[in-house]
C-alpha cells in the first residue's frame, strides 16, 4: 500500500475509528421509537451535552482545513471569524429560542407557515433544503481533500463516499439521539486533538530551531509581524480583510447558522427547557468557541513558523498545511489519532445536517403534501430512508466543489449566495409584527433572484466593495452577503408598507412582543412564573395509568408527588416538570417530561405510570431528580 502521509498504523487507527463511531451511534436506535424522538430526542437533554454537541456541529472538517489554511496565510487574525457569534447571542437567547421552542414546531419552514402562510413555507423549504444539501456536499468534499493524501490511489470522491456511507447509516438508525451522543464524543476528540497538535508543534519548534529558543519563543519569533496581529487590516489584504470577513461571516454564516440552520435549531429543541438552551448557547459562545478557534487554526500558525525556519518550503500549499504539519510533528499513531479527530469534525457536522434535512423532507414535504394522515411509524420509516437519500444528494455535489480554487472560497461563495433572503425573513418575522406573509414571500423570491444575478453579474457588488476600500474583485466574494441583506431588507420594508400584516392576533406567540402568550400556549394554561425552587430527589414508584386529553397540553402523562415536595420545587398542580435519572453525567438520556398532580402519595416519593417508566427508561425503587419547567 502506497501511503503518502503517515504509516500503516495511522490508517489502521482511522479505520478503527470508523468502526467505533458507526457501532456507537447505531446503539442509540433503541431510544428512537417515534418521529419526535428521531428528530428531537424527546426534548430530554441537559445544557452541557447540547453545548458540546453544538461545538462539534460548528467545527466541521472544513474548519480544520479552512482555518489552518487561513492561519498559515494570515496568522492569528484567522480566529476573528468566530467573534461574530457574540453579537447574535442576545437576539437568539431572548427572542428566537423561546419562540421556536414554545411554538412546538418541528422545523423552520413550519414556523414560516404559522407566522406567515403555506406559500412562504414552501419558499423556505426550497432555500433551506438547497443550503443543507449543499452544506453536506462541502463537508464531504473537504473530508476527501484531507484524507486523499494518505492513499494517493484513493481520491477525494472515493473518501467522500466512505464518509457518506458511515455517517448516513448511524443517522438512519439512531436519529437525533445518536447524533447528539456521537457528537459529544467527537467534540471532546476534536478539541483535544487540536490542542495536542498545537503543543506538539511548539515542542517540534523548540527542538529544531537553529537559535536554541524554547518552543513558544521560537513559534512567536517565526511568525511575521502581520501574523501576530489579532485582526487583519480593515480592507487589506484583499483576500482576508477585516471588514469583508465580518460581513461575510456575520450574514453569510453566523446569522444563517443560528436563525435558519435546521440542524442547530433541532439541537436546541432537544434541550429539556428554554432556560437549559440559554445556558448551552452561553457556554458555547463564551468558552467553547474561543477554544475551538485556537484548535482549528493552530496548525496553520505552526506551519508558518516552520516555514520561517526552512522546515516547510516557500511553495507549500495552504490548503494542505494541516496534513503536512500534522505528519511532521506527530509520531506514527498520533498522526492517525489527529486525522481521526478531523474525521470526527466532519461526521459531527454532517450527521446533524443529515438529520436536519430528513426532518424537513418528512415534516415539510412528505407529511403535508405527499402522504398526509399516515401513522407515526410510517413517517419514522420514511425519515430513516430520507437520511440515506439526502446524504447521497450532497455527495453528488462533491465534483462541483472540486472546481473551486480553495475551500474557503467555495464555502464563502455558497453561503453568501443562499442565506440573505431567508435571514431577512426570519429576523423581521421575529421582531416586526407588521411584516406580512406577502412581504416575506416577495422578499425571498425577489431576493433569491437578485442573489443569482450578483453571481452572474458580480459588478453589482462593486459599490459596497468600493465603500469599504476593497478591491472589487475581492469584494465580490466578501460583500455578497451584505449586498443581499441590504437589498432584501429594502424589499421587505417596502412590501410591508404596501401590504402590512393586519391580522396581528393570528401571530400571537410567534413574535418577540408576545413571549408570555407563547409560554401560555406551550403549557396549555397560565405559566407558573414564581421563582424556581430546588431540584428534589424522590424515590420512584409505579402508579396507575393517568393521562389527560386536554387540548393544548404539551405532555399527557401525569406524575404525582406530595405537597411538601411540590412546595420545595415552587410548583403547582398542572405545572410541567422534568424527571430524570439521578446520574447527571447521563445528560438526560434517561428522563421524561410530565404534568404535575399534587397529592395522593407520601412525601419523598413520586408516582409515574409504569409504561412511561419503561419508556424513559427509569427504574422503580431508585431515586430520580425532579424539577419544575414552567
Amino acid at each position: 500500500m502506497n501511503v503518502a502521509y503517515g504509516k500503516p498504523v495511522d490508517l489502521a487507527i482511522i479505520i478503527a475509528y470508523f468502526i467505533f463511531i458507526l457501532g456507537f451511534g447505531s446503539i442509540f436506535g433503541r431510544y428512537t421509537r417515534t418521529t419526535k424522538e428521531f428528530f428531537f430526542s424527546g426534548q430530554r437533554f441537559a445544557w452541557w451535552l447540547i453545548a458540546l454537541s453544538c461545538v462539534s456541529m460548528v467545527v466541521g472538517s472544513y474548519s480544520f482545513i479552512k482555518y489552518s489554511a487561513v492561519g498559515f496565510s494570515y496568522g492569528l487574525s484567522s480566529t476573528m471569524t468566530y467573534l461574530n457569534d457574540w453579537f447574535l447571542a442576545p437576539l437568539f437567547m431572548l427572542a428566537w429560542l423561546p419562540i421556536i421552542y414554545y411554538s412546538r414546531v418541528s422545523s423552520i419552514p413550519e414556523y414560516f407557515e404559522k407566522r406567515f402562510d403555506r406559500p412562504t413555507r414552501i419558499m423556505a423549504v426550497i432555500f433551506i433544503m438547497v443550503y443543507m444539501i449543499g452544506y453536506i456536499g462541502i463537508n464531504l468534499f473537504t473530508m476527501g481533500m484531507a484524507l486523499s493524501p494518505i492513499i494517493p490511489t484513493f481520491g477525494v470522491f472515493q473518501w467522500a463516499v466512505v464518509i457518506a456511507v458511515v455517517t448516513s447509516i448511524y443517522c438512519a438508525f439512531g436519529g437525533q439521539t445518536a447524533v447528539i451522543m456521537t457528537d459529544l464524543v467527537q467534540a471532546v476528540l476534536l478539541l483535544t486533538a487540536g490542542f495536542v497538535l498545537f503543543f506538539l508543534g511548539l515542542h517540534y519548534l523548540g527542538q529544531h530551531n537553529p537559535e536554541s529558543m524554547n518552543g513558544l519563543s521560537a513559534f512567536w519569533h517565526g511568525l511575521p509581524e502581520s501574523h501576530r496581529l489579532p485582526f487583519s487590516g480593515f480592507a487589506k489584504p484583499d483576500k482576508f480583510p477585516m471588514s469583508g470577513i465580518f460581513w461575510q461571516d456575520f450574514f453569510g454564516s453566523s446569522m444563517f447558522f443560528y436563525f435558519a440552520n435546521q440542524g442547530l435549531i433541532m439541537r436546541f429543541l432537544a434541550t429539556k427547557s428554554v432556560n437549559e438552551g440559554r445556558r448551552a448557547i452561553t457556554f458555547v459562545i463564551l468558552l467553547l468557541m474561543p477554544l475551538a478557534a485556537v484548535a482549528v487554526a493552530s496548525a496553520g500558525w505552526i506551519g508558518k513558523a516552520m516555514q520561517h525556519y526552512g522546515f516547510i518550503p516557500e511553495t507549500a500549499d495552504a490548503n494542505t498545511i494541516f496534513v503536512v504539519v500534522t505528519e511532521m510533528v506527530a509520531k506514527p499513531g498520533m498522526f492517525g489519532f489527529i486525522l481521526a479527530a478531523l474525521i470526527a469534525a466532519l461526521m459531527s457536522t454532517i450527521d446533524a445536517l443529515i438529520n436536519a434535512v430528513a426532518a424537513i423532507g418528512v415534516n415539510d414535504v412528505y407529511r403535508p403534501f405527499i402522504a398526509p394522515g399516515k401513522s407515526d411509524r410510517h413517517y419514522l420509516a420514511v425519515a430513516r430512508v430520507s437520511s440515506l437519500v439526502f446524504t447521497f444528494f450532497g455527495l453528488a455535489l462533491v465534483p462541483v466543489y472540486m472546481g473551486f480554487k480553495s475551500i474557503y472560497q467555495a464555502h464563502a461563495a455558497f453561503t453568501a449566495a443562499i442565506s440573505p433572503p431567508i435571514i431577512v425573513a426570519v429576523i423581521l418575522g421575529i421582531l416586526w409584527k407588521r411584516f406580512s406573509a406577502r412581504a416575506a414571500f416577495i422578499t425571498m423570491l425577489l431576493g433569491g433572484i437578485l442573489m443569482a444575478l450578483s453571481v452572474k453579474f458580480p459588478a453589482l457588488i462593486t459599490p459596497l466593495a468600493t465603500i469599504h476600500g476593497m478591491d472589487p474583485g475581492a469584494g465580490f466574494d466578501f460583500m455578497r452577503a451584505l449586498y443581499g441583506v441590504c437589498l432584501c431588507s429594502v424589499i421587505a420594508v417596502v412590501t410591508t408598507l404596501i401590504w402590512p400584516n393586519r391580522d396581528v392576533d393570528r401571530i400571537e406567540g410567534l413574535w418577540v412582543g408576545t413571549l408570555q402568550t407563547a409560554k401560555r400556549l406551550f403549557k396549555g394554561r397560565q405559566p407558573n412564573d414564581r421563582v424556581f425552587g430546588e431540584k428534589v430527589r424522590l424515590t420512584l414508584e409505579a402508579g396507575a395509568e393517568e393521562e389527560i386529553d386536554e387540548e393544548g397540553m404539551q405532555v399527557t402523562v401525569i406524575v404525582r408527588l406530595a405537597k411538601e415536595d411540590a412546595d420545595r420545587m415552587k410548583a403547582n398542580d398542572g405545572d410541567l416538570v422534568y424527571v430524570c435519572d439521578k446520574r447527571w453525567w447521563l445528560g438526560g438520556l434517561r428522563s421524561l417530561h410530565a404534568t404535575l398532580a399534587v397529592g395522593g402519595v407520601k412525601p419523598g416519593t413520586i408516582s409515574i405510570p409504569e409504561n412511561h417508566i419503561k419508556a424513559a427508561p427509569l427504574n422503580t425503587g431508585e431515586e430520580v431528580v425532579v424539577e419544575k419547567i414552567i
